[in-house]
């Protein structure tokens, strides 16, 4: 076996600049403007939109140090850092990256049809690798021949084609390409139950173990589920945590290093109240463009980490405040932007560490019989 220094991790499906880059190519730096102000225009309000561009004048001075200005509505950074980690870092919470593709190079493509930037065009060629949409300019009628005979798709009709002044139907592709990540579940275990005496996991509400009984629903939904948990084991679907004493912080970070391209959904085996209808709410209520998706927990007036969908641009968020020495995933759902879920029966997120909260528990599973 081949030596490795290094431990081998699942790296993201992301670009160069981050998830869900479009670089538009093919026509002026002038017509690209033009048509990025208007998708912004059509998308903006729901979306958080980039655009990386470069910049053509030489008015402004060279910066020796890195500049933060609070414009109140907005803040400002000026940086010398060119590092292309902190350019995905800086863009991680945009829904949608588009790129002036006469200067940057993006995972997937806008082809512009423009007679007089053809020769501009075919020096890309290579670049031309995953074409969402081609749009006609200046009186262009149909892509041009190389074209068709580079991309098969095209040719069959399966990219589609769109005049420029149609820009409300080009905004909507644009919306529409945006990936939607896989769902997988994230069953937690619990720590060493101290206060219950026994296995959280293990105990009985609906007639099977609790962990059984949350794996079953997944298993309906057609969800694939994973048991979190702190002890090494060969058993399937288990993922040990590697970030250790850190509690859930630990278990979800240790699901994203497992996969760090699907969206976990995390719910703990102390909330035995939650059942298929209460899952099935959280999914279909599940908004790709924030960070999460969480329930308000009344009784602690905050989103509660513990039954929330973490997108997968939350792997580099939690990483980040846990190097600013933060382990509560609930702080990160306070400070960043989540779709926050305000329950008709908000009872369901109410949590069994005790003897005595059990057989509460259990009443009221009764009395809902």
């Amino acid at each position: 076996m081949k030596h490795s220094k290094h431990s081998k991790l699942s790296k993201p499906e992301i670009g160069t600049y981050g998830r869900n880059e479009i670089a538009i190519l093919g026509t002026t730096c002038e017509k690209i403007n033009e048509l990025v102000s208007i998708i912004i225009s059509h998308l903006g309000k729901n979306l958080n939109i980039a655009y990386f561009d470069a910049d053509h004048s030489h008015e402004n001075a060279e910066i020796t140090h890195t500049a933060l200005q609070d414009k109140i509505s907005h803040l400002q950074i000026n940086t010398r850092n060119r590092n292309s980690v902190l350019q995905k870092t800086v863009l991680n919470g945009e829904n949608l990256i588009l790129l002036n593709g006469n200067h940057f190079q993006g995972k997937r493509q806008i082809i512009c049809i423009d007679s007089k930037k053809e020769n501009s065009l075919l020096k890309r060629k290579d670049q031309i690798t995953d074409v969402i949409a081609v749009i006609l300019i200046n009186e262009a009628t149909r892509p041009y021949d190389w074209l068709k005979n580079h991309l098969d798709s095209l040719s069959d009709g399966e990219i589609p084609l769109y005049d420029f002044s149609n820009t409300e139907a080009i905004s909507k592709e644009l919306r529409n390409s945006i990936v939607k990540p896989p769902l997988k579940a994230l069953i937690l275990k619990g720590g060493k139950s101290q206060r219950m005496g026994e296995d959280k996991s293990q105990l009985d509400y609906h007639g099977k173990p609790q962990e059984e009984y949350l794996k079953d629903i997944f298993s309906d939904l057609g969800i694939e589920a994973f048991i979190s948990d702190s002890q090494n084991t060969n058993a399937e679907n288990i993922i040990v945590d590697t970030f250790t004493g850190l509690g859930p912080y630990g278990g979800i970070l240790s699901a994203f290093r497992e996969d760090p391209n699907a969206a976990w959904l995390v719910i703990a085996c102390d909330l035995p109240l939650i059942g298929e209808a209460e899952i099935k709410n959280l999914v279909n209520n599940r908004n790709i463009q924030k960070t999460a998706t969480a329930c308000h927990n009344p009784e602690t007036d905050f989103p509660d980490p513990l039954f929330t969908i973490w997108e997968p641009r939350a792997y580099s968020t939690l990483l980040h405040y846990l190097s600013m020495g933060y382990s509560c995933p609930r702080k990160v759902l306070i400070n960043e932007a989540i779709e926050l879920l305000h329950l008709d029966n908000p009872v369901i997120l109410r949590n069994c560490n005790t003897p005595e909260e059990r057989l509460e528990i259990i009443e009221i599973l009764s009395n809902k019989k």
